[in-house]
């Protein structure tokens, strides 16, 4: 039976966590979930408040976020999302189109699956 470390590839590594965007009364008017997980950060889930929305705050939680990881050894950030959602936003923040899954059925619910790569090298995390 072949191990994890047996092939290169450390403990997974799953850490959740979330980054929250609040307003000058302390309301929140953002919020990003994600975790961590080998060499790679996956997004969960994104959200801003309605009355928020066309201000710029998901594509600040997406910067917080990259700033965050950045030169801490990770390799790319993974997201999906609806055909419904908001494909053309992730397009706009950078994110490539790593392939869609398309839904026959309801085609507002067909997946687009996205991947951005820090820029810098020396993914150190994931691996030995």
């Amino acid at each position: 039976m072949l191990l994890a470390r047996d092939v290169g590839v450390d403990a997974c590594d799953y850490k959740p966590f979330s980054l929250v965007l609040r307003d000058g009364t302390g309301a929140v008017s953002g919020v990003l979930s994600a975790y961590t997980a080998y060499s790679e950060i996956y997004v969960d889930d994104l959200w801003v408040a309605e009355e928020a929305r066309g201000k710029g705050y998901g594509k600040a939680l997406l910067e917080a976020l990259e700033a965050q990881f950045t030169g801490e050894g990770y390799n790319n950030v993974n997201l999906v999302t609806s055909a419904f959602q908001a494909v053309e936003f992730y397009k706009a923040c950078g994110f490539e189109v790593e392939f869609v899954r398309e839904n026959r059925v309801n085609p507002r619910l067909t997946k687009t699956f996205f991947i951005k790569y820090f820029r810098e090298a020396g993914q150190h995390r994931g691996i030995h």
